[in-house]
């Protein structure tokens, strides 16, 4: 039996089925589709509060991996920083130091890049904060890691600089201590072998047999070998650069010639008592800028601090020159 349902009416006096309109039916489905909607709607927009979609977690996903990757490289941009600023220091207070160069500031070596606002592309994000201090650090980094490879090539023309001017000084004697046969009189004042006059001596005599082998005592070029200079006899002059001369005088024989370039220990003449002589020996000075010095001071080359000590005080006793 059909569920038909009935209304009484009054004019007739009987009850008639109730019959609805198709418009009637048609707005009341519409405005239940409506209303489905719009909860439906709705209850999508606050599910999302709540849940996550499938592409929402593989977005919190990645970015958690980003902030851990992040924070990975924030400790070994520390370490790096600990690092760097260890050969930082040692720049300044030992290599720089030693070659004469002067430190490099602080300020200098961790100044930030400049230009209006370089990190703006990276504003708007939910780490914006983190992304921006990152990429700071890494340009603080790499400047500082620029301005300290810049000071190592300083560093590496200065030590060859160092190494060329430390192999030019006349550092050791001109005659071995084993041909020796004494260190007859030293700079200053001497008496003059010939006059008997008291006068300033300006080099070192070394005493030895006629044909010992005299040595350059630094890297240089030879300027003259010959004897046209007056009372050194046949000598030998050699220009070791940087200011320095050394003079090798009564020599018996050359081993070298005018132009020639020489290295320290090279064998370039022997002993001799030509010139102004009174017996074999070699003559020996060092100029500096022009002006004769002390040849004493620059024989650390081959003398132990005992043995220097003796040939000191040898070398201070006021006698007799040779020439």
């Amino acid at each position: 039996m059909s569920n038909v349902k009935y209304y009484y009416d009054s004019e007739t006096l009987t009850y008639r089925p109730i019959t609805r309109k198709k418009s009637t039916t048609l707005k009341y489905s519409l405005v239940f589709l409506l209303a489905a909607g719009i909860f439906g709607f709705i209850s999508v927009l606050i599910a999302g509060q709540f849940f996550e979609s499938p592409r929402e977690k593989a977005l919190n996903r990645e970015l958690q991996n980003l902030e851990f990757q992040y924070n990975i490289l924030a400790k070994k941009m520390e370490e790096a920083e600990t690092v760097l600023t260890n050969i930082e220091n040692r720049d300044n207070a030992i290599y720089r130091l030693y070659f004469e160069a002067n430190p490099i500031p602080e300020e200098q070596r961790k100044q930030g890049l400049g230009g209006v606002n370089r990190y703006k592309k990276y504003e708007g994000f939910n780490n914006s904060d983190l992304i921006i201090k990152t990429n700071k650090r890494i340009d603080i980094l790499q400047k500082r890691i620029i301005v300290q490879s810049k000071s190592l090539d300083e560093i590496t023309d200065l030590a060859k600089e160092k190494e060329s001017f430390l192999t030019r000084i006349p550092a050791i004697q001109p005659i071995r201590n084993e041909d020796l046969t004494r260190m007859a009189s030293g700079y200053g004042y001497r008496s003059d072998p010939f006059t008997k006059v008291r006068k300033f001596h300006y080099g070192m005599d070394f005493t030895a047999p006629r044909g010992t082998p005299v040595y350059a005592t630094g890297d240089g070029i030879v300027k003259r070998a010959d004897g046209r200079a007056s009372g050194y006899g046949r000598h030998i002059r050699i220009d070791h650069g940087y200011g320095y001369r050394s003079l090798y005088a009564h020599l018996y024989k050359y081993n070298v010639k005018r132009g020639q370039k020489v290295k320290r220990g090279d064998l370039i003449g022997y002993v001799g008592s030509t010139g102004r002589s009174q017996a074999p020996h070699l003559h020996y000075e060092v100029f500096k800028e022009g002006d004769r010095i002390n040849p004493v001071n620059f024989y650390y080359g081959n003398l132990s601090p005992e043995e220097f000590n003796e040939f000191l005080a040898k070398a201070s006793l006021e006698n007799q020159s040779l020439d």
